[in-house]
């Protein structure tokens, strides 16, 4: 009788646990009826325009992580979550890579933002999601997991993309305060139909643009969010800037595989701009464009760990277009691989914008056959029309520590043009050793106004750079940005 009762028992445990688990996982089963209107709101504003084998060489110190591409995250045990898991699966999405999925994905997103208690939306593997252009909103009620482990993608191309759609933007989290978008999975963006746009500036001849339309869509945006992960996903083949981070608080990112093209036009791997405590760490990027590119309004970013290249660079600008004013401060890149790229570490204003650059650190970056390996261009125009002009970016407090490699001799190793009514002040070089990729002539450095020192001989010398502190800066150009150094 006793034996009997205690099987009673376990038999009534068994079935209350597994109807506990069975509520709090939404599976891949559809339901018969959907009732439910996404309450997603209109999209915010419009994203900005955007804008043979090496000689052996010294080398920096290898960075910890250093491979081809990362090894994402595992995905976590989902069932073993304490947070409720909506399945797009089971809002009626289809995964086939042809239907339409996203009101699906829309509902999932409401359903898991609204909730008291963490949640997670889960794109499950093995389905692959096409979404249109969509603004996914916050304020969540709390902390909101995107699991990606399958493939999500944009419509294919301008012309299936929504006619009466903004074309500068694909996905764009808006107000969100606590998410972390992760995965084993993809993120393609579908991008060389966007590419060979006759607009695009490899299309006309002698790399000339063709008139046509031109917008192209940055894939993710995060747009006026705070405490962002993003981590262990590959992204691929944006039609324009990969990852776009727009007046954001506090991101990590993370263990990402970016890739598309070399010659894919303006598909930056992450940008940020007026974002601040940002950290990216152990990713490879192989693009069109800069790596990671930081525009104006940002300070404390902390960038360890990158494989760049083939692209552009790590980028800080371009900044001070149209006049604009442009305040960067509390740069740190550091232990990163740079590799046959146009740039490498690049430092790129506009003539006729004010503000400052300052309190830059670059350290221990491997150069492979890079072209310009170190570069300041106050300078910079997109054009062959850009007229002269007496304001400028200040650029000051730049170190460049541990810098080792080689580099494409069709350009010098060192290039740093400064302002000539704004000159750079306080460079400070130290451990650097650069060697050209081929053959045995070592050409010398590029400078203009550029003001600074060397701490220890440098290979090869810096002789241009000018002592001390120019006199004639004025102190109003100097203290305009004071609010972002510390």
């Amino acid at each position: 009788m006793a034996t009997m009762t205690l099987s009673k028992i376990l038999l009534l445990a068994f079935a209350f646990f597994f109807t506990y688990i069975e509520g709090r996982v939404h599976g891949k089963t559809k339901p018969n009826h959907l009732h439910i209107v996404s309450l997603i709101s209109l999209p915010p504003a419009p994203a900005p325009a955007p804008g043979p084998a090496p000689a052996r060489a010294p080398q920096a110190a290898s960075p910890s992580y250093y491979t081809d591409s990362p090894t994402p995250g595992p995905s976590p045990n989902l069932v073993r979550s304490l947070a409720n898991v909506y399945n797009v699966l089971s809002f009626g999405a289809v995964g086939d890579g042809d239907t339409d999925d996203t009101q699906a994905f829309k509902m999932a997103w409401d359903t898991a933002c609204f909730q008291n208690e963490p949640a997670i939306l889960l794109a499950p593997d093995d389905y692959s999601f096409m979404i249109q252009p969509t603004v996914f909103t916050g304020p969540c009620k709390t902390s909101l997991v995107f699991q990606i482990d399958g493939t999500i993608m944009p419509p294919d191309g301008p012309e299936s993309w929504p006619s009466k759609t903004n074309k500068r933007q694909w996905l764009v989290f808006y107000k969100i305060d606590g998410m972390s978008m992760q995965g084993g999975g993809v993120i393609d963006g579908r991008g060389e139909k966007w590419w060979n746009l006759p607009c695009k500036p490899h299309k006309g001849p002698n790399g000339a643009t063709l008139p046509g339309p031109c917008d192209s869509p940055v894939a993710m945006r995060f747009f006026m969010s705070s405490n962002l992960t993003v981590q262990g996903l590959e992204v691929k083949n944006s039609p324009q800037f990969h990852f776009r981070f727009d007046n954001c608080q506090d991101v990590t990112v993370q263990m990402l595989s970016i890739k598309s093209p070399p010659r894919s036009p303006n598909t930056d791997g992450i940008h940020i701009e007026n974002t601040n405590n940002v950290q990216i760490y152990n990713s490879v990027v192989s693009n069109g464009d800069d790596c990671v590119s930081i525009g104006a309004g940002c300070h404390h970013v902390d960038i360890k760990n990158i494989t760049c290249g083939p692209g552009h660079g790590i980028s800080i600008g371009s900044l001070g277009i149209g006049n604009s004013r442009a305040c960067v401060s509390n740069i740190t890149v550091r232990d990163s691989v740079i590799k046959r790229s146009e740039n490498g570490v690049r430092i790129k204003t506009w003539q006729g914008g004010y503000g400052s650059v300052s309190k830059i650190s670059f350290h221990n970056i491997s150069m492979e056959t890079v072209r310009n390996p170190i570069i300041i261009d106050q300078y910079y125009c997109q054009t062959k029309n850009c007229t002269n002009q007496t304001s400028a970016v200040h650029i000051s407090d730049i170190l460049y520590t541990s810098i080792k490699g080689t580099y494409d001799v069709r350009s010098p190793p060192m290039h740093l043009a400064c302002s000539d009514s704004v000159p750079c002040t306080n460079l400070e070089l130290a451990e650097i050793e650069l060697l050209p990729a081929h053959g045995q002539f070592v050409a010398d450095p590029f400078c203009w106004n550029a003001y600074g020192a060397m701490q220890n001989l440098t290979i090869p010398p810096i002789s241009c750079l000018l002592d001390g502190i120019p006199q004639y800066i004025g102190q109003n150009t100097i203290d305009q940005c004071q609010d972002n150094l510390y």
